[in-house]
């Protein structure tokens, strides 16, 4: 799962009082908007926060309602935030260190060419690491990323349009084992680093490249 995909309640309801706090005024479809979910999961939101406490909701003019932070949903909104960046900070330590060790261990095999799977964060991390372990990024694989390049890596939508990498290091954090699945049919499972976070399962047959 990603960082960006904010697939929890705790998350979209800090969301919520953050997009509040910003604008009392804007409507629930607004809101949805800003949140990036559906106007129902919005509705219900709101009137979660409302029961706890959070948000106060007052009639102003046009027959519309402005919605609130109150005190206990200022502090609430606080301690979500501590919370999110304290997951956030755990999440890129663990990940950094995952990726530097994978990343060392293509380069004592000599593969020096080393291609991502999926754009995002762990992309981006795999990026910092890649300066110091003395491999180089040829370009990421995901086909569902329509942009040319993502971290100043070209971003391709087969593995056919890779530059021949060495190995290839899943950083798709959105759905990891079906992105392996897809791997695997034109890479050597061998070759394939994928960092032990994303709890990817081999077949029996397929050896790991290292075992963090």
């Amino acid at each position: 799962m990603g960082l960006a995909d904010r697939p929890n309640d705790s998350e979209h309801i800090l969301d919520l009082l953050g997009a509040v706090e910003d604008n009392a005024h804007a409507s629930q479809r607004r809101l949805s908007i800003s949140l990036g979910v559906a106007l129902g999961l919005t509705n219900a939101l709101i009137k979660r926060c409302v029961r706890k406490g959070y948000i106060k909701v007052k009639a102003i003019p046009a027959g519309r309602y402005g919605y609130y932070l109150t005190p206990r949903g200022f502090t609430e909104k606080s301690r979500l935030t501590a919370e999110y960046l304290k997951i956030s900070f755990d999440f890129f330590r663990r990940a950094r260190t995952e990726t530097d060790e994978l990343l060392a261990f293509a380069a004592s095999q000599g593969w020096r060419r080393i291609a991502l799977a999926g754009c995002g964060e762990m992309a981006e991390i795999a990026t910092l690491a890649a300066r110091e372990t003395g491999v180089e990024l040829v370009g990421i694989l995901d086909p569902a990323d329509n942009r040319p390049s993502f971290g100043g890596l070209p971003v391709a939508a087969t593995a056919a349009e890779l530059a021949q990498p060495d190995a290839i290091l899943l950083t798709d954090i959105r759905h990891p084992q079906q992105v392996f699945d897809g791997l695997a049919k034109d890479f050597r499972s061998e070759r394939i680093l994928v960092p032990a976070m994303m709890r990817v399962v081999r077949q029996p047959d397929e050896p790991a490249a290292k075992a963090i």
